[in-house]
């Protein structure tokens, strides 16, 4: 087989953490439209990534958060969105750079799409990120802001477990897992 020179899977790739941004900034200035909310996955310890040492302790690989009904805050810059979240009851402010994200969904529309961590290092791809800092907790969060916003499918909890024996592994997942098959 031919070598790759244009690196079409780090192109498609950035592609697509494009359309994650202008989902979440549409969002950010109209909030979301009708049923749509996002799954949005992504590794904690990534560059840039700014979250609670509580939260880094309980997710120390990957984290999932719920962007539907209890949320504030969101704004989006080039290279990274942040959102208040509260996690039991606390309220918390997260830095996620988009090179961090390893999975987006939107149930609502049936769309998926998984991000390969590990291409982006391969192709050299850097991230203009501030150095990682504790968590500020969100100061304005509103009172109705009171549920956890992690939620693990049952998936996601055997996968925690399996993760916890294999500490400081990364799971790698390709955009084939997320392709439609033909026929």
């Amino acid at each position: 087989m031919a070598e790759d020179l244009i690196r079409y899977d780090v192109l498609a790739q950035e592609a697509l953490r494009g359309l994650v941004k202008k989902v979440l900034t549409e969002v950010a200035q109209a909030g979301l439209p009708g049923e749509h909310h996002f799954f949005v996955t992504f590794n904690t310890r990534y560059p840039g990534v700014r979250i609670s040492s509580r939260l880094t302790a309980e997710y120390p690989g990957e984290m999932t958060v719920v962007l539907q009904h209890q949320f504030w805050d969101l704004t989006v810059t080039d290279s990274a969105f942040e959102v208040g979240l509260s996690f039991k009851g606390v309220p918390e402010k997260l830095h996620v750079p988009f090179h961090a994200i390893t999975s987006f969904i939107d149930p609502h529309a049936g769309f998926k799409v998984a991000f390969d961590i590990a291409t982006d290092a391969a192709a050299g791809v850097a991230e203009a990120a501030p150095p990682p800092v504790e968590a500020v907790p969100a100061a304005s969060a509103p009172a109705e802001a009171r549920k956890p916003r992690v939620r693990k499918t049952p998936d996601e909890k055997a996968a925690a477990k399996k993760a916890d024996g294999e500490a400081g592994k990364a799971a790698v997942v390709s955009l084939d897992a997320f392709r439609k098959k033909n026929g």
